[in-house]
């Protein structure tokens, strides 16, 4: 699986994940912000096929490059 991404403070992303034997997904990426730092990270989700058929992903990351601070966050497929 691979994506982009951007809004709020990010101004362009990327990320690449595979897929393990229970369905989630081990993924890095990496994105520049506004700010003009390059930040790369590490997360680990579970997705969930909406009735729309869009893909929304709860996820447990943690950044590799800056103050390596951890969290969770909500990305939703955008229909374009």
């Amino acid at each position: 699986m691979w994506a982009t991404y951007e809004g709020g403070q990010i101004l362009f992303g990327t990320l690449v994940a595979k897929i393990d034997e229970n369905g989630a997904l081990d993924m890095r990426y990496q994105h520049v912000n506004r700010a003009g730092e390059l930040m790369t990270g590490r997360c680990h989700s579970t997705p969930v096929l909406l009735p729309d058929n869009r893909l929304r992903l709860y996820k447990s990351w943690y950044w590799t490059s800056g103050d390596n601070s951890a969290g969770t966050s909500v990305i939703e497929e955008i229909k374009r």
